[in-house]
């Protein structure tokens, strides 16, 4: 019998992941979820900066983020920078500070970019889930464990779900973008 609450689940894992990455991107306004795509080489792995020191925004245009150990405030600086956030940090002691500068209209384009850019990739890998569904109701099919009623109810509900969920892709690609452009 085919199961699509697994390929339903894949869906929403991978629409909270597109939406982890959206909250990521910086629009104007000062968010801790900024950071948390960034990853710093300490202790012989990869971590996130929330596991290194404890981020705040005290003001609306600045993240601060307290530094566990001062040994890691150059690995979390260094981090900061290269990543494609545009972020300076300015350190004092164990205590970094992130000013948030405004966004020029060259930045909102390229952000623009970004968004439409990691909506597609969202996109494919929903794509990719309803193609992995139907090859296993075609499986079923193929092996008599479902008749083809159940295979095109099976195949009219996961394409249900796909178009739903490439739907909702959308509407956030499009908010994301209204709100990286009124800021």
């Amino acid at each position: 019998m085919f199961n699509d609450n697994v390929y339903k689940d894949k869906m929403a894992k991978t629409i909270d992941l597109f939406s982890k990455e959206l909250s990521s991107l910086r629009t104007g306004r000062a968010n801790a979820s900024m950071l948390d795509l960034i990853k710093v080489d300490v202790y012989g792995q990869k971590m996130p900066i929330n596991q290194l020191a404890t981020i705040t925004v005290p003001e609306p245009r600045i993240i601060n983020v307290q530094v566990w150990d001062i040994n890691n405030v150059a690995l979390i600086d260094s981090a900061i920078k290269k990543s494609e956030l545009g972020l300076n940090p300015q350190i004092d002691g164990q205590l970094m500070r992130l000013p948030i500068p405004d966004l020029n209209e060259e930045r909102r384009s390229e952000l623009k970019k970004i968004i439409k850019s990691t909506g597609e990739k969202c996109k494919v890998s929903i794509r990719n889930i309803r193609r992995e569904a139907n090859d296993e109701i075609k499986k079923l099919l193929k092996a008599k464990e479902i008749s083809e009623d159940d295979e095109k109810k099976s195949e009219k509900n996961i394409q249900n779900l796909t178009d739903t969920n490439i739907k909702l892709i959308d509407e956030k690609v499009i908010s994301k973008e209204k709100e990286i452009m009124t800021i």
